[in-house]
């Protein structure tokens, strides 16, 4: 699957600010709607819907090269990702680096991402989960303490 690159300050900030969120150790991931999504699908030839990602890496990690190290780890775990599960299109995601990110393993920041992407319901989670939409809460059902096996 094919996605654009956010590169406008104000989508990273509208997706900071009204994107549902999922933070994992190495990872935070911001999801948001994106509004412009259908003037993307048909500017494309396939006439596609596509995602528009963004990876932030602050300066609490460290310097330019432990920020280009989380970034790197980061978009190869999400190409992997994107390989092996497809995501749900037609979204603003941006994924914050953590201060882990830049000393973890790929398949440690592989990991955090599917499952912060499997919470913001764009990828079914491992559990067998149906993908949902941002903003919707799972519900657990009630579990009774004396249930009978």
């Amino acid at each position: 699957m094919k996605f654009t690159a956010i590169r406008e300050n104000h989508l990273f900030l509208k997706a900071y600010k009204g994107g549902q969120r999922a933070a994992g150790r190495t990872c935070t991931v911001y999801v948001l709607r994106d509004r412009q999504s259908r003037r993307y699908r048909l500017a494309r030839p396939d006439k596609q819907p596509i995602n528009r990602i963004g990876i932030s890496a602050s300066k609490k990690i460290g310097g330019a090269v432990k920020r280009n190290r989380a970034k790197r780890v980061i978009r190869e775990a999400l190409r992997l990702l994107m390989k092996e599960k497809p995501l749900r299109t037609g979204n603003l995601i941006v994924i914050a680096a953590r201060d882990e990110a830049a000393v973890c393993k790929m398949q440690d920041v592989y990991r955090d991402l599917q499952k912060a992407l499997a919470r913001c319901g764009l990828i079914p989670s491992s559990d067998g989960d149906a993908p949902r939409e941002p903003g919707d809460r799972k519900t657990a059902a009630p579990v009774s303490e004396h249930e009978e096996n």
